[in-house]
């Protein structure tokens, strides 16, 4: 029997960031995203994860912020250079930091609390994307710095799952090849032998 919700998610694609555009989604429709997004997998119920909108005018601030690190660290940056950090956070109307949050437990790895928060990311893009908006998530340079990560408004224990860029999109996003799900499994025939 077909199924909207199996048509949608088989067709569900990411928009070029440079196309998404105002408006972006309004207080209550993020407020249903982030309670989309919050509907996963979370073994001990521990939330380990959090979300940093990032809109208006800090987006430019940001972008500011982004480019004196990166010269600091590279030194004098070349003007197409300087630009694309300039214009990180600010080529969409709404970007929504999904931050690993991770909390001490006993019992559940750090690694499975990551993954959770993979899981609410895509959760998010997934409550965007049915709401009518475009999305794209990444991650770049400064997820992997600590200054970055500080200057992004992240703990110091914190990690980037993604940033994901929102806004209206009119496009088709464009397809790429998907992978050939009959040589990503297999049924179980023992232990692993190498």
């Amino acid at each position: 029997m077909p199924s909207p919700i199996i048509d949608f998610l088989l067709t569900r694609n990411s928009a070029p960031i440079p196309e998404l555009r105002a408006p972006a989604p309004s207080d209550s429709e993020i407020e249903t995203m982030l309670r989309a997004a919050t509907r996963v997998p979370d073994h001990g119920r521990l939330e380990p994860w959090r979300f940093i909108l990032y809109r208006g005018d800090a987006r430019i601030e940001i972008g500011k912020k982004l480019a004196e690190l990166a010269e600091r660290r590279e030194g004098p940056l070349p003007d197409g250079r300087r630009n694309q950090e300039l214009a990180r956070f600010s080529r969409a109307p709404l970007v929504i930091g999904v931050v690993s949050s991770p909390k001490e437990n006993p019992k559940i790895p750090q690694w499975e609390m990551f993954l959770s928060g993979g899981m609410a990311a895509m959760n998010l893009m997934t409550a965007a994307n049915a709401l009518g908006y475009g999305t794209n998530m990444i991650t770049n340079w400064y997820s992997d710095v600590e200054e970055g990560r500080a200057l992004l408004g992240l703990a110091p224990h914190e990690r980037v799952v993604g940033f994901i860029h929102i806004g209206s999109y009119d496009g088709t996003a464009p397809e790429r090849p998907r992978p050939d799900v009959a040589k990503l499994h297999s049924d179980y025939t023992g232990p692993w032998e190498g």
